[in-house]
């Protein structure tokens, strides 16, 4: 997983000019119309490393372009007009490509009315797309990792540092700082880090803590007593608008995702899928009949579709791909 210094933080803090932002809407374009260019791609890593203002301004089109593309791909039929649309944008100039790329954002506007297309990515600190992961070195010592569509923000101060979680899922590893708090907030609770490591998940209309070592303190909760709650290396707690409970053991480790895997024990098949779907856009589902099916395993996050098409060795079933976006586990006939 990438590491991001922390010189880098004072960039991300200011965001990128509109020049440089021009700048790496352009690379991307290039780099979609002539992805075979034997050196095309170094010379936008070159770009992208010579200041971190390039590559925060990299990130974050990135950003807003796969979150576009994942929420179309996902719509019945939308993924015929957006196959058009990008076969189409290969014989347009640059000029015509932006105007076709704002096209398609309104067209996900439209077809995802309401629903979180990651537009809060764009102005924080910390952003990853569908399918990545990342990770930082605080200026504290903190490390800092992103899994999958996820966002966070950075306010450290005189008296306290503080992590808010915008959406998606975190691991923390404490750095000392004895006169300075280690908070994270998400939309549920504020939690302190106390030493170790731990895991923030953000859902809707939860949020789970999950401490893999050492100790945290969930400080803000909607229980009626309103005292901390300390958490000991092993546990989970949920917390939600109403109440914070310790959770039952987890199917799957929480933080496998930092090393690039899921690791499961006896998972319902529709949960694992549910999980694979994080990383990959698109439709991911199964048939009612076999959501029950069990399975355990250690599973590998870098290629999603190989990860499928590991399943039928095991379980009575076959992955049928209407489109490449849209894929269905079914029961083997």
């Amino acid at each position: 997983m990438k590491a991001e210094p922390a010189d880098h933080l004072q960039s991300r803090r200011n965001g990128p000019s509109q020049q440089v932002v021009r700048q790496a809407i352009n690379w991307l374009l290039r780099l979609r119309n002539h992805a075979t260019h034997p050196s095309l791609r170094q010379q936008c890593d070159t770009w992208r490393a010579a200041h971190p203002e390039h590559e925060l301004a990299w990130q974050r089109v990135q950003s807003l372009h796969s979150e576009i593309t994942s929420n179309l791909r996902a719509v019945p039929g939308a993924h015929i007009a957006l196959d058009t649309l990008e076969n189409s944008a290969q014989r347009l100039s640059r000029r015509q490509a932006l105007k076709l790329l704002s096209g398609v954002a309104l067209m996900g506007g439209a077809a995802w009315l309401g629903k979180d297309l990651g537009w809060q990515s764009w102005n924080a600190d910390f952003a990853t797309v569908t399918g990545e992961r990342r990770g930082y070195q605080l200026p504290d010592g903190t490390r800092l990792e992103l899994n999958t569509h996820s966002a966070a923000d950075l306010d450290f101060t005189a008296q306290q540092r503080l992590i808010t979680l915008a959406r998606g899922e975190i691991m923390v590893t404490c750095g000392r700082d004895p006169g300075r708090p280690l908070l994270v907030k998400s939309r549920h609770g504020l939690f302190e880090g106390l030493e170790g490591r731990f895991v923030v998940r953000q859902d809707s209309d939860c949020t789970r803590l999950s401490v893999t070592s050492g100790r945290v303190v969930i400080r803000s909760h909607p229980n009626s007593d309103g005292s901390p709650i300390q958490v000991e290396a092993g546990q989970s707690y949920l917390i939600t608008a109403a109440t914070a409970t310790l959770a039952p053991p987890l199917d799957m480790d929480a933080g496998a995702w930092a090393d690039g895997l899921i690791v499961t024990r006896n998972m319902r098949l529709a949960d694992f899928l549910n999980e694979v779907g994080r990383y990959r856009p698109g439709y991911l589902n199964c048939a009612a009949s076999i959501a029950d099916l069990r399975l355990s395993g250690v599973f590998r996050l870098e290629d999603t579709d190989k990860l499928l098409a590991v399943l039928p060795r095991t379980l009575p079933v076959q992955i049928r791909y209407r489109t490449r976006w849209w894929i269905t586990v079914e029961r083997l006939a």
